[in-house]
């Protein structure tokens, strides 16, 4: 059973490599060819940095895709995670101690093993490619941030669903379940006041008359904003986006300064009118309930697996503590889910095309966001060629030539 797992696993990073290597002959293929919409906004020149740093990206996925799969393999079939689980055992004398020791000890080392990659990505490939504005002292910082919040926020976790496991043995599936879904939502008031300042500076919008147009956009979709900010996202990089955050009084917009930078009145509204789309059309919500609803299966089929005497010999452990269980518990939910990213990336593109039709409801003015895609994707050097199928299981919104056609397609209507 435990080659079976290992071949399971690895044909599921077989499968992923393949999409992606057919993605990428695709593009080469296509890529000097200026789309449909796109005549006058691409150069010759962007669709080769286009294709060049699309293929950089992919090359150091396709490296930390390996690095991960051997990673794994070596920690459930080599012997380490019996090795470090033993290990963990003594260091506490408590179910819970030695639970939040586990898994926070976990999370620190895969952070620390992904530093490389993120210092190639970060410093070399996209200051290659004029992106990267950060410099060491502040990217060091960040991950310290990072590392310490993961830290933080894993022992309080792992501490309170362990204690409710010992607490309520045949029922704690329910209620770890309502532990995560309540720290979630909670997360969800916070972060834009307590965890994202952490990282960012938030200003009010210094464009002259953008706040009040912003403001008057929100109004006519029946939408109350507590705040309109910008974001120092130059400090770190030349991407630009934009997006909603929080929920009730503390929501707010953020645009990123460098988006006001490189698009008119016009197209920012546009954008901001599709994120406004997500609301008024329930995706968020709708999200959230499939996502718990989702959890709440997850939750008990955990239960019922952890429980199964036989679990630790699928990956060839005589015995494993709770907090290994779990481990191998969550790799069988990948496989099992692994199946399941085409339908879910399918309901994503669905919702996005839906906020789309309402941003040119909202405001009458297709041509503005197909404009506004057509500087984001140019701008950001995106992919226009990725290969249907590469973008069906992946994509979480529809390929951005696809959606500047239908754009215009509207606005087309919409004169006639």
């Amino acid at each position: 059973m435990r080659a079976l797992l290992a071949a399971a696993y690895l044909v599921t990073i077989a499968v992923g490599l393949w999409l992606r290597a057919l993605n990428l002959r695709h593009m080469k293929t296509h890529g000097s060819t200026v789309p449909p919409g796109f005549e006058g906004a691409v150069e010759a020149e962007t669709l080769r940095k286009s294709v060049s740093y699309t293929i950089d990206q992919s090359r150091l996925g396709v490296a930390e895709t390996l690095f991960d799969a051997a990673l794994l393999i070596a920690f459930l079939f080599g012997g380490i995670l019996a090795a470090y689980d033993r290990w963990i055992g003594p260091l506490s004398g408590s179910f819970v101690g030695a639970g939040v020791l586990f898994f926070v000890i976990l999370t620190v080392a895969q952070t620390l093993l992904e530093i490389p990659f993120g210092i190639y990505g970060t410093f070399r490939l996209e200051s290659r490619y004029g992106f990267n504005t950060t410099g060491p002292g502040l990217w060091l910082a960040d991950l310290a941030k990072t590392t310490i919040l993961a830290a933080l926020l894993t022992s309080l976790l792992v501490a309170g669903a362990f204690t409710l496991v010992a607490w309520s043995p045949r029922y704690w599936w329910l209620w770890v379940w309502l532990l995560f879904a309540a720290v979630s939502i909670v997360l969800i008031f916070l972060s834009p006041v307590l965890i994202e300042p952490l990282f960012h500076r938030f200003e009010p919008v210094t464009e002259p008359g953008l706040e009040e147009e912003i403001r008057a956009l929100a109004r006519r979709a029946g939408l109350t904003v507590s705040r309109v900010m910008q974001v120092d996202a130059s400090r770190r990089s030349r991407h630009s986006n934009a997006y909603f955050t929080g929920i009730g009084r503390v929501k707010r917009i953020v645009l990123y300064d460098t988006l006001i930078a490189q698009m008119s009145h016009r197209e920012v509204l546009a954008v901001l009118a599709h994120e406004i789309g997500h609301w008024k059309r329930g995706h968020i919500r709708r999200r959230l309930i499939l996502t718990e609803a989702g959890a709440l299966a997850g939750a008990w089929l955990a239960w019922m697996a952890a429980g199964w005497d036989g679990l630790p010999l699928l990956v060839g452990l005589p015995t494993a503590s709770f907090a290994a269980r779990l481990v191998i518990v969550g790799f069988l939910a990948s496989l099992a889910t692994f199946p399941l990213t085409p339908l879910s990336s399918w309901l994503s593109r669905r919702h996005e095309r839906e906020a789309d039709r309402y941003a040119c409801e909202l405001t009458g003015d297709p041509e503005a966001l197909a404009a506004a895609l057509v500087k984001l994707s140019t701008e950001n050097l995106s992919n226009l060629h990725p290969h249907p199928l590469y973008a069906a299981v992946y994509y979480s919104h529809p390929p951005v030539v696809e959606r500047v056609r239908h754009l215009r397609e509207m606005g087309m209507a919409l004169k006639s």
